[in-house]
């Protein structure tokens, strides 16, 4: 579904074009739709798989670069297949499972579509933030009870806003405020007011979330992000203006949560989530006790116990998804996880300062899924649908730096005329 890049290029077909611009617009809308999962199966489920076979109908090629996604992700799946064997009573789990491939999937198809035209890198983040700024909103004003039913954008007094938990919701938005800060450093000033209410709103949604991770997320891959830009910009005027747009970011950060702790409401959830180690934390089979036990547990249990069976043996879920990978998805799972992890995020270290058209997106999905990696230690993921994207985009880009190469490797080379001879 990919077009010629111009009119006038040989073999030109119109059709195609359309066609190509037509299924640019459904993954824009699809990624949009990724802000709204309220309630399961999502508008994004239906509309994805729909999306999915169409594009795959159309002759969506899954390229010998974006092969190895594909083959760990089986893996991982063939392990959460097999778990279900050791369960007695399966009840939900093959709906689980299922809503798993369905993700896996999601990835592999991101990573084709982006190696067929990295054009659609720009659309997806575009999309990603419309979708971040609209569920902020909804958290924001559902939180402070200024919209009818704002029950339904709240879970325990903490924003969620078109999510079913304030833990998903809070790290969706980094993303696209990292993409918003790298815009802010690189365009034009005069459209800075923009993205910095956009920022801005992102930030607060994020912050009335009250979720840990999400805040460490943040502050991790902001810091990140100007570390990345200040080794790749080596222009002492460009270096110079990252430092002062960065500080004054930051003390714009600090003044809006100064003024947001002056309400009761915040300042008091604030200080108790502030805490490091919660009671559910370090108290008697809290999470850490929980993550100890799960590890020697999965130790005898190569299968796996299947999924959600951990949360019926203990309080809560595994809040782990390294322990998460071992209890639902056996060794194979976990060690297909593992390398997934680690083959992406040593592909992406390695084109990351290239000059690329597409380097700013890599950049960006790169730091935040190291940072997902990171929070995966006291969090599950494995049914986030933007870390599945953030999978699909590194491995895109990846593919298309592949690409690149071969194209050099292959273009012939110049001929160069003999030197005349002196008689």
């Amino acid at each position: 579904m990919s077009a010629p890049a111009a009119t006038s290029a040989p073999g030109f077909r119109p059709q195609l074009a359309a066609v190509a611009i037509f299924g640019s617009a459904m993954v824009t809308f699809g990624v949009f739709l990724s802000g709204f999962v309220i309630a399961e199966p999502a508008p994004y489920e239906v509309f994805m798989a729909a999306m999915i076979g169409i594009w795959f109908i159309f002759g969506l090629k899954i390229s010998r670069s974006v092969a190895p996604l594909l083959a760990l992700l089986i893996l991982f799946m063939t392990g959460g297949i097999l778990s279900l064997t050791v369960m007695s009573d399966l009840d939900t789990a093959p709906m689980y499972m299922a809503v798993s491939g369905f993700l896996c999937l999601t990835s592999v198809f991101y990573a084709a579509i982006i190696e067929a035209r990295h054009e659609r890198l720009k659309l997806i983040f575009d999309a990603w933030v419309a979708a971040g700024v609209i569920t902020s909103l909804l958290g924001i004003l559902g939180y402070f009870g200024a919209i009818p039913g704002a029950a339904n954008f709240t879970l325990y007094d903490r924003a969620k806003g078109a999510f079913q938990d304030p833990n998903v919701f809070g790290p969706f938005l980094v993303a696209p405020s990292l993409y918003l800060m790298y815009r802010l450093l690189n365009d034009r000033l005069t459209t800075a007011p923009i993205k910095v209410v956009a920022i801005l709103i992102m930030a607060l949604g994020l912050f009335l979330s009250f979720s840990r991770a999400a805040w460490a997320l943040y502050l991790f891959c902001a810091c990140a992000l100007v570390l990345v830009m200040l080794l790749k910009e080596r222009t002492g005027a460009f270096r110079l203006k990252i430092l002062v747009l960065t500080l004054s970011g930051a003390l714009l950060m600090v003044v809006a949560l100064v003024v947001a702790l002056q309400i009761p409401q915040v300042s008091n959830l604030f200080s108790s989530r502030t805490q490091l180690v919660q009671d559910y934390d370090g108290g008697h089979l809290g999470r850490f006790d929980r993550h100890k036990i799960g590890f020697l547990m999965s130790m005898e249990t190569p299968l796996g116990i299947g999924p959600m069976v951990f949360s019926k043996m203990f309080p809560e879920d595994e809040h782990n998804i390294w322990l998460k990978s071992l209890t639902s998805y056996g060794w194979l799972g976990f060690v297909s996880y593992v390398t997934l992890i680690i083959w992406t995020v040593t592909m992406g270290f390695r084109f990351l300062l290239l000059d690329r058209p597409w380097q700013p997106y890599l950049m960006i999905a790169w730091i935040v899924l190291i940072g997902h990696a990171a929070i995966g230690n006291v969090i599950d993921t494995d049914h986030w649908r933007h870390f599945f994207l953030l999978l699909g985009i590194v491995w895109g880009c990846g593919a298309l730096e592949y690409r690149h190469r071969r194209t050099v490797s292959l273009a012939p080379a110049r001929r160069v005329s003999p030197a005349p001879t002196r008689r």
